[in-house]
């Protein structure tokens, strides 16, 4: 019986390591943390915006349309889903250098960091004031 548990327990590991993929081509965004991706819809991994009922969430959003406008965007899936949306970390090139959108959209004071998911990556690049402009979501 053991044996069976640990084998399904693999099993189990592997299948999450099998569905992490990469995506990329051209984004639709939804809200400030969540784009389509070649019809992969992506939850940005570690980051906290506000939603499109709020002011601040449809200037995050509009931020967003702004940044990907035209660009090519790279996607690195964890396997993880939430709702319909699949979790990772996407890019764009910046001045020839990939660059986290995440950490763009938290850096211009968009979103927050959500250390509960990032591990406290996102943190250093909040401006001044974000944290009493916008709202943690309990979950973070």
């Amino acid at each position: 019986m053991f044996r069976l548990l640990i084998a399904c327990l693999a099993l189990a590991m592997s299948m999450d390591t099998a569905l992490a993929r990469e995506v990329s081509g051209t984004a639709r965004v939804r809200d400030a943390d969540t784009i389509v991706v070649a019809g992969t819809p992506v939850r940005l991994n570690g980051i906290d915006a506000p939603e499109n009922s709020t002011r601040a969430g449809r200037n995050a959003t509009n931020f967003m349309k702004r940044l990907l406008r035209g660009e090519t965007v790279a996607c690195t899936l964890n396997g993880e889903k939430t709702y319909d949306r699949w979790v990772g970390v996407c890019y764009i090139t910046v001045d020839g250098q990939w660059s986290d959108i995440g950490a763009i959209v938290v850096a211009n004071g968009h979103a927050l960091d959500c250390r509960r998911y990032s591990g406290g990556r996102y943190r250093s690049l909040e401006p001044s004031g974000a944290r009493q402009r916008l709202r943690q979501a309990r979950y973070c």
